[in-house]
């Protein structure tokens, strides 16, 4: 821990001395206090102090911006430049009590699964096969902030914030926009369908040359023709009408990829398509995927890419599912790294927990990289866990370590190997 976190010294070096080291014991409670929030790490962490936390998230000298870039070229080393290399979008909603919070306001929060009083922010995540981190993260601001401006200021929000509204679809092309800048390197960009509902979020990633595979909703409307060319006459379906209308025949089973459950197998269809807005020039040719469960054939995804000629479906369907990962990464970050723990309610302190937070889940993931070859199975609460041991004062050799994980490990693989048991005796019986 004390490693990574001093690679980061020239960024803390402002803060009088003690930036370092505040920040070591800020990601350390993140890691291993029951609660994230100060007081709570002041108990955990052998000389963290609760009000020297606070000054250093609230007053002190750091810049989080720098912190964040860091992280995303810390995960891009681990993560990017490989074939499977991803930037997936989605948003996360914290949910919260009272009006003063920064951002907070009555709208829809995904970890209550309704309308409730949160803060929502959009996150990008960079994946690469089973593996993912935090590379970036933007604070939603409401139009009801947005419409009051003294309550801005009174949060200590830039005026550049709240000058105009920013929509999640904005802030999730800042985030497609500060990757590249960043030079992070990844192959797409993977989103649900709140950002694949809408036609200028696409067409932004594809002006500004990033391939997309981002689901839709059932009503999207594409052309099976150029409704541009000449002699044509636009007529659109939506996809669902479309999919209804294809014969049984026509659905293709292919395998996306392993899980700890057994093999991920899911059954496509395909088509080139055209989407148009009635006012473009020129419509869009993108592809068209319907993805359907194997077990589950109401559950379908409609999907749109603009990959090219060369990605075959199967490729394209394993693209769409690495979208899954997403909510791993915001499971491990909330309850291993106090995504949602944070006693704040600025703007600047909000923005510097959530860097510290992207630092904390890069320490986990260079630590899960790094045993990976003797410890497949090493997941971020195995590394908390180990964590929270040290440094509470459990004097723990590499010998009772290997043994702890070991256990666990042991249970774990089998656990995988009979799901991957019953899958196949399913398979059999059903073939019989």
């Amino acid at each position: 821990m004390l490693e990574y976190v001093q690679s980061f010294r020239s960024v803390f070096a402002a803060c009088r001395g003690v930036g370092l080291e505040r920040a070591r014991e800020y990601v350390s409670g993140l890691l291993v206090a029951d609660k994230g929030n100060m007081l709570r790490m002041e108990e955990a962490v052998g000389g963290a102090d609760e009000q020297a936390l606070q000054h250093f998230l609230s007053n002190s000298t750091w810049d989080e911006t720098a912190v964040m870039a860091q992280v995303a070229r810390d995960v891009d080393r681990c993560l990017g430049g490989q074939a499977d290399s991803c930037l997936i979008l989605d948003e996360s909603g914290f949910p919260k009590k009272g009006e003063h919070s920064v951002g907070v306001a009555r709208q829809y929060c995904g970890q209550v699964g309704k309308v409730d009083n949160c803060q929502v922010a959009v996150f990008g995540v960079l994946n690469c096969g089973d593996k993912s981190s935090l590379v970036d993260g933007r604070l939603y601001l409401p139009k009801e902030w947005i419409e009051d401006r003294q309550r801005c200021r009174k949060a200590h929000i830039p005026a550049a914030e709240y000058r105009t509204e920013r929509t999640k679809h904005s802030l999730a092309l800042e985030i497609v926009k500060a990757a590249r800048a960043r030079g992070l390197r990844y192959r797409w960009v993977g989103c649900d369908a709140f950002y694949g509902k809408n036609p200028a979020f696409l067409r932004a990633l594809q002006a500004a040359d990033e391939t997309f595979v981002a689901d839709v909703h059932k009503n999207q409307v594409v052309f099976l023709e150029d409704p541009c060319r000449t002699g044509v006459e636009p007529k659109g379906i939506r996809v669902d009408e479309w999919t209804q209308r294809r014969p049984s025949k026509a659905w293709k089973r292919v395998e996306v990829r392993s899980t700890t459950k057994g093999l991920l197998r899911v059954e496509v269809l395909h088509q080139a398509v055209w989407v148009w807005d009635g006012r473009e020039k020129q419509a869009q040719q993108w592809r068209l995927l319907v993805r359907r469960e194997v077990d589950c054939p109401t559950k379908i995804a409609y999907v749109l890419s603009n990959a090219g000629p060369d990605v075959t479906v199967r490729r394209l369907a394993y693209m769409q599912a690495q979208r899954y990962w997403v909510e791993r990464v915001f499971e491990d970050a909330k309850t291993e790294a106090g995504l949602g723990d944070y006693q704040v309610r600025g703007w600047r302190p909000w923005q510097r927990h959530m860097a510290l937070v992207a630092m904390a889940m890069a320490f986990l993931l260079q630590e899960r990289l790094r045993h990976a070859e003797d410890l497949p199975l090493l997941s971020c609460r195995d590394v908390t866990s180990i964590l929270k041991q040290v440094l509470r004062g459990r004097q723990m050799t590499p010998e009772d370590v290997a043994r702890q994980m070991e256990r666990r490990h042991r249970r774990r693989q089998q656990a995988i190997e009979s799901a991957y048991s019953r899958q196949r005796l399913s398979e059999a019986s059903g073939s019989s």
